[in-house]
């Protein structure tokens, strides 16, 4: 059987019955990330001893009779902020690092092992997650990420990790996002993409880009592919005192016949391009038949000036020692270089009235959820940018994300999933979000879009 673009179920029952080895499942991915891997910038890192290592472990378990679950000898790729042992390198996709490494495992590297999975790859980034405020493709010392879907961005700052899932180099990745670093590779490489609750994931042996923010999470071909590697990293860790203590089991199972309430902020897709609209509009008639979709409204807040204020002066404080040295000039992107100075200047006051205020956002969200299984909107209110494109430029505008912020301010999980294509055979994609800690809500309504949609079924050429 050929086990690429296999939802992660599908391989794990493969593997539990035998029907394909660990070991073989490995060699072909790992022959992949080495083949395809250069065409997207996707890898940094290929880590074959490593996985054939934990691959052939998984094998000898599995035919005794030691089957751990659906992760057991699935091959996975981390994205390169996460820590590694063994001396490979966790360069956070910057010039700078790209020979630093740790002596322990992350936290969600260490779960997925005990869970069985097989680190096959460590995966391409925007340097230092976007976190000196880039503003084209072009801003990783291993180039520009490129989707599998044409000459275009795959998406930041999870950029690897989006490419790799939609090109069928790894069958999952773990990405993060501090806004939109996960929903937004998930919108431009046409796969799935989770962001937890903030605090569901321990994120120690991860690089700090904002603490208040910073979230890790998957990203797959399907929603229940999401929903089974949360499963495994999601809890509590004392090394980390921001991962709660409330536990998680992923629920899985079918839901027909279940109706879903969905809500729509008003206008919330009036100022997204042309293309992601119209699959928006689209996607709503499918979501009238899986349950009610009703407009809702929010009270007007500064949703992105308070995330934008707090994320950009806790960046300048993670990376204030890297500012101060100077070292930010060997950062791949020109912009990255300076505006870190510009971005050093906030004022206290200015990011303690975003937290003040954030707390406004916080109940405003939760109070138009409490009625509802979730919001949707565009997962990302524009197409992939073209990779000579700034983000900003002219031409493209510069498309507000009130989603993101609220959700990211909020620290509350969204799931992305694809919902169509642009004539130019661009993938576009809708959001889920809910409350706090429902995980299990929006991941269902996930499994129920997917249920009666194609989507995540096509898969790029090549």
């Amino acid at each position: 059987m050929n086990p690429v673009f296999l939802p992660v179920r599908e391989l794990a029952e493969a593997v539990r019955t035998r029907q394909v080895s660990p070991v073989g499942l490995a060699e072909t991915f790992l022959d992949r990330l080495e083949q395809l891997g250069p065409r997207y910038n996707a890898v940094v890192t290929v880590t074959r001893e490593r996985a054939l290592t934990q691959a052939r472990r998984a094998e000898a378990e599995i035919a005794a009779g030691g089957w751990r679950g659906p992760l057991h000898g699935i091959p996975y790729g981390a994205k390169d902020l996460l820590a590694t042992s063994g001396g490979i390198p966790t360069t956070w996709g910057a010039a700078p690092f790209r020979t630093q490494t740790f002596e322990h495992d992350a936290t969600v590297v260490r779960r997925l092992e005990q869970a069985g999975a097989v680190l096959v790859a460590k995966l391409a980034m925007v340097e230092l997650a976007g976190g000196m405020g880039y503003r084209q493709p072009n801003a990783s010392f291993t180039g520009p990420g490129i989707s599998p879907w044409g000459d275009t961005w795959s998406g930041g700052s999870s950029s690897g990790s989006g490419s790799a899932v939609a090109a069928g180099l790894v069958p999952f990745a773990i990405g993060s996002e501090t806004w939109g670093s996960i929903l937004s590779p998930a919108a431009n490489c046409g796969v799935t993409g989770l962001r937890p609750t903030y605090g569901r994931v321990s994120r120690h042996g991860a690089m700090a880009l904002c603490w208040t923010l910073d979230k890790l999470g998957p990203l797959a071909l399907t929603a229940d592919d999401c929903g089974l590697v949360l499963d495994a990293i999601a809890g509590p860790d004392p090394r980390d005192p921001t991962a709660a203590t409330r536990p998680y089991r992923y629920e899985g199972g079918e839901v027909n016949g279940r109706r879903f309430r969905f809500g729509v902020i008003r206008d919330v897709a009036a100022t997204a391009e042309a293309p992601v609209r119209e699959a928006f509009v689209r996607s709503l008639d499918v979501l009238r038949k899986l349950g009610t979709v009703e407009e809702v409204t929010l009270a007007e807040l500064p949703y992105d000036a308070i995330t934008r204020t707090i994320l950009i002066a806790e960046a300048a404080s993670a990376f204030e020692d890297m500012i101060e040295s100077g070292a930010i000039a060997g950062l791949t992107a020109p912009e990255d270089r300076f505006t870190a100075y510009a971005r050093d200047a906030i004022l206290a006051k200015d990011y303690i009235r975003a937290l003040r205020l954030r707390t406004l956002v916080v109940r405003e969200a939760d109070r138009v959820l409490s009625s509802l299984d979730a919001l949707v909107a565009p997962a990302r209110p524009a197409i992939a940018s073209p990779l000579d494109q700034e983000f900003r430029s002219a031409a493209r505008g510069n498309v507000p994300d009130v989603m993101g912020a609220i959700g990211n301010a909020a620290g509350l999980p969204a799931i992305a999933v694809p919902n169509g294509f642009t004539e130019a055979g661009l993938p576009t994609s809708l959001q889920f979000m809910g409350r706090a800690w429902e995980e299990n809500t929006i991941l269902a309504a996930a499994r129920a879009w997917q249920a009666v949609t194609d989507w995540h079924r096509r898969h790029p050429g090549g």
